[in-house]
């Protein structure tokens, strides 16, 4: 039973996890203008691009994550690219007031977040030996 139970919670942790990237991305594709937009104004170059490559990285590595395909390399890219996103997107740092609160609480949500991919890509490596 004890089994049956860390495999059903590691699936479900797995289908969490890489759901919220899945499903991100795909957002990004139908508010594309507005994403494009947010992200050139962070004076990130190439704003296009990397809101293609970045959404279609979420996509495909959280769909690899679901399915328990190199699971790894599939949290540790997702951690990279939130602590990236994070970086490029929600300097709060350079913000004052309520701007500034509600990226510092995106930023430890998306801690904990990688955090919990850390988890899953450790776990990964341990139950592979």
């Amino acid at each position: 039973m004890h089994g049956s139970l860390q495999e059903t919670l590691w699936l479900l942790g797995r289908l969490l996890l890489g759901g919220l990237f899945v499903v991100a991305g795909i957002r990004h594709f139908f508010i594309f203008g507005a994403v494009q937009q947010a992200i050139a104004a962070r004076g990130v170059p190439f704003a296009r691009l990397v809101l293609v490559a970045g959404s279609a990285f979420e996509v495909l590595a959280g769909t690899s994550l679901i399915a328990g395909v190199a699971v790894a390399y599939a949290a540790l890219g997702l951690a990279l690219f939130t602590v990236a996103a994070s970086v490029m997107l929600l300097n709060f740092w350079g913000m004052e007031g309520s701007a500034r609160e509600a990226a510092i609480n995106a930023w430890q949500s998306n801690l904990a977040i990688v955090g919990g991919l850390l988890v899953a890509g450790a776990h990964s490596l341990h139950a592979n030996h």
